[in-house]
């Protein structure tokens, strides 16, 4: 996580669920995006730019989001800290724009256990945010953003960024090596109002629980010991889906450093990818 300009950071106390935390105290990867919500409501919804870019009409939509939780066994009865800020890039090959947003989640050490201690506020897992600013509601060829016109922003950004295409986060992990083939989940999800957000469409950490389930089976139907947990996960996304839709998870089996991970996408019925996930696993 980078240093960030003033106005555009926070620190500020969070809480935990007991559902975050696996019962061998680590946090859950998946339990890290909510940590932003401090960040968006007391720092973007104020922010002079990033008012007068919703009322253009242009909009920072989640394009990419990658979680890691730490090996720090932490206590969820405890507090916690969330640290996170934004800054505005452009990737000048692309022609885009983009806010990156960096969070980390700092929780009490110990165990939840009679006669426990507390520890020390510790790093329980972090998580980086990409959003590409667009214009959702203008003709297609009108949604790519290449400046920001509006007051309170930079017209282009000064920081770099060189977008990884949405693909590369299906590809197999640096000294990993497949140990089975690409192929579908035997679940198809149908989507009802209980998957989606106010956004309007499926939510984004939906794919998410879909493509660790099918891990799940995948890793059950090889016969791999299942004390697991998810420790990272980056996941890439295409393209929305809506209530009434139906997906399916593909993906195919790794191993890295003697642990499993699996690495694919989650398509529509129409069998095109709506986003490329990747996860790996510790025992």
């Amino acid at each position: 996580m980078p240093s960030f300009p003033e106005g555009q950071a926070i620190t500020a106390p969070g809480s935990l669920r007991f559902e975050d935390v696996t019962q061998d105290g680590r946090l859950q990867p998946i339990a890290i995006p909510p940590s932003l919500a401090l960040l968006w409501r007391t720092v973007l919804a104020p922010h002079p730019g990033q008012r007068n870019a919703v009322k253009a009409g242009v909009i920072p939509i989640l394009t990419r989001l990658t979680l890691v939780a730490s090996e720090q066994s932490i206590r969820p009865d405890q507090p916690t800290e969330i640290r996170a800020g934004f800054l505005l890039t452009r990737d000048p090959a692309a022609e885009r724009i983009y806010m990156n947003v960096w969070s980390q989640v700092h929780a009490t050490a110990g165990r939840l256990a009679r006669k426990a201690t507390a520890g020390e506020l510790e790093l329980a897992g972090s998580l980086f945010a990409e959003h590409t600013f667009t214009r959702p509601l203008a003709p297609p060829d009108q949604r790519r953003v290449t400046e920001l016109d509006v007051e309170g922003y930079p017209r282009l950004p000064e920081t770099l960024y060189s977008a990884p295409a949405a693909s590369t986060a299906q590809d197999l992990p640096d000294g990993a090596s497949w140990i089975d083939e690409l192929a579908p989940d035997a679940t198809e999800h149908a989507f009802t109002l209980d998957q989606t957000d106010p956004n309007q469409h499926v939510n984004s950490l939906v794919y998410i629980r879909i493509f660790l389930d099918a891990v799940n089976r995948r890793l059950a139907t090889l016969g791999k010991p299942l004390k697991l947990r998810t420790r990272a996960v980056d996941i890439a996304y295409r393209k929305p889906s809506f209530y009434g839709d139906r997906a399916r998870a593909h993906l195919r089996v790794f191993e890295l450093g003697g642990s499993p991970g699996a690495a694919g996408f989650v398509a529509g019925s129409d069998g095109k990818p709506r986003c490329y996930v990747r996860a790996t696993l510790v025992s």
